[in-house]
Order: structure tokens, then C-alpha cells, then sequence
């Protein structure tokens, strides 16, 4: 992707976000009706509606990509940039009152994440940011801490029910024990925490890319280390995170592992 190209959608990205943002605090103040879907997870009008102005806005900015979103799905061929998008990402949240919700917005050049938006209008504060372009909340350019030992280190858990039953749950704990504080942010918020550097280390292990794409460029781009529970780089199958500052991200990872007796 050209750099003329890749401003322009991340202009266009910021602005699908911004009509999100409307909408979603629109029925924020109206309320909603809550349906369930096949899986059992909540949608509302909220949902909908935010994604079809995301799509209108994305769809006139770069024809040629395809959109793969939370409600309506695949629209365009694959093969090409593929914008992800979840418009109303904390649905559980945004019914019962409570402000941790956000509207995820990333771009995939081939199998790379270039840019992201997380946009979260109730709570307050936007983030962008895009390759080599570095991470911004609400126009201040921002960095991951420069935290480097796990006994310093502020730790924060997201959805973890998978990993209850895995063999790494007793390596988390231990984890846990050494590090100076754990909380359990959740959503985008323990992310945008851990791009600014007010947190050192994020885990989850059942989420869906459309989740963290955004936020995975963002920590990045702040300096920090976005990939899977077993290391690995994110993909469109992703379902766990394992992102820190660079260094602990790095002990994480070997202690998860270790003290599991499992290879990364």
C-alpha cells in the first residue's frame, strides 16, 4: 500500500469511527432492545446501524477493499486490503450500563495489520494509529512503559475461560505472585492502558481478531509486543493475546511456557 493511500484511509478509518460514535451514543441515551444471536452473544440497533456507517464510509474511501465486519460479515472478494471492523465490540457491556465498550477498526494489507482505531465514545478517548506512523490518543503521540522486570510489572486480564482448563493456568498464577499488581481492565481498555504505559502486560485467550486487530497496531506502534499465547504473529484465526512492553512480553512468554512444560 502506497503512503498517499494508506493517509487517506486512515483519514477514512477516523471518520468511520466518528459516525459510529454518534450513533452509538444516540441509543446510549434512548436504550435498546436486546436480541441474541445464533451463538448467543447480544446484538442491538446500536450494532447494526454503527456498522452500516462504518461500511458506507470505509466502502467510498477504498472501493477496492473487501469488509469483513461483526454483523453483516464478508463483503468484497478477499486478496486484497481487507478493512476489519467491529462496530460496537463489549455489546454485554453497552446493555448493562457499563462504559467499556468500543467501536475496532483495523486494516490487512496481505497478512499484515497497517492501521487501527479504537474509539471509545462513552468512556472518552480515541486511538489511532498506523505502520510507521506511531500510536496517538486524541491527538497526543503515546509510548509503552519502560517497565523490564516482572516484580515491577502491572498485569490486567481480559476473557481467560479457556485458560482456566489449560496447563498454563498454574503458570499465570505464579506470574501473577511475582508481579507488582494484577487487575482485570478488559475490552480495549487494558490495551489503550498498555500503549500510554500505564500497564505492562495483557492476557486473554478467548477473543476473535476483530476484537484486537485495531489494538494490535496500536500497541505496536507505541513500542510494545502484540501476538498470541504461544508467540506467535496474528492471523485472521487468532483467539488469544499475549502483549506487554518488550520486556515483559518476553519473560511472560517464557514463563507461561516453562513453567507449563510446554514450547512456545
Amino acid at each position: 500500500m502506497n503512503p498517499e493511500t494508506a493517509v487517506s484511509a486512515l483519514t477514512a478509518a477516523r471518520e468511520a469511527a466518528s459516525a459510529a460514535a454518534e450513533v452509538i451514543r444516540h441509543y446510549w441515551h434512548r436504550g435498546v432492545e436486546v436480541e441474541l444471536k445464533p451463538d448467543a452473544t447480544p446484538v442491538t440497533v446500536a450494532d447494526r446501524e454503527a456498522e452500516r456507517a462504518i461500511r458506507q464510509i470505509l466502502q467510498a474511501a477504498l472501493p477496492q477493499a473487501a469488509i469483513y465486519g461483526e454483523e453483516f460479515g464478508l463483503e468484497g472478494e478477499r486478496g486484497g486490503p481487507l478493512w476489519l471492523v467491529d462496530p460496537l465490540d463489549g455489546t454485554k457491556s453497552f446493555v448493562r450500563r457499563t462504559p467499556f465498550f468500543s467501536t475496532q477498526i483495523a486494516l490487512m494489507d496481505g497478512n499484515e495489520l497497517v492501521l487501527g482505531v479504537s474509539s471509545a465514545p462513552i468512556y472518552g478517548e480515541t486511538m489511532w494509529a498506523s505502520a510507521g506512523g506511531g500510536a496517538w490518543l486524541d491527538g497526543e503521540r503515546v509510548r509503552v512503559a519502560d517497565t523490564s522486570a516482572i516484580s515491577e510489572a502491572s498485569i490486567s486480564t481480559g476473557n481467560v475461560k479457556t485458560l482456566t482448563a489449560d496447563a498454563r493456568w498454574d503458570a499465570l498464577g505464579a506470574l501473577i505472585r511475582d508481579s507488582n499488581r494484577i487487575r482485570g481492565y478488559g475490552d480495549f481498555c487494558h490495551y489503550h492502558l498498555l500503549a500510554r504505559g500505564s500497564l505492562d502486560l495483557v492476557i486473554e485467550s478467548d477473543v476473535n481478531i476483530l476484537d484486537i486487530a485495531a489494538l494490535a497496531v496500536i500497541v505496536r506502534e507505541a513500542g510494545g509486543v502484540f501476538t498470541d499465547l504461544d508467540g506467535a504473529p496474528l492471523t485472521l484465526d487468532t483467539h488469544s493475546v499475549l502483549a506487554g512492553t518488550p520486556a515483559i512480553h518476553r519473560q511472560a512468554l517464557q514463563r507461561l511456557h516453562r513453567d507449563a512444560g510446554t514450547a512456545p
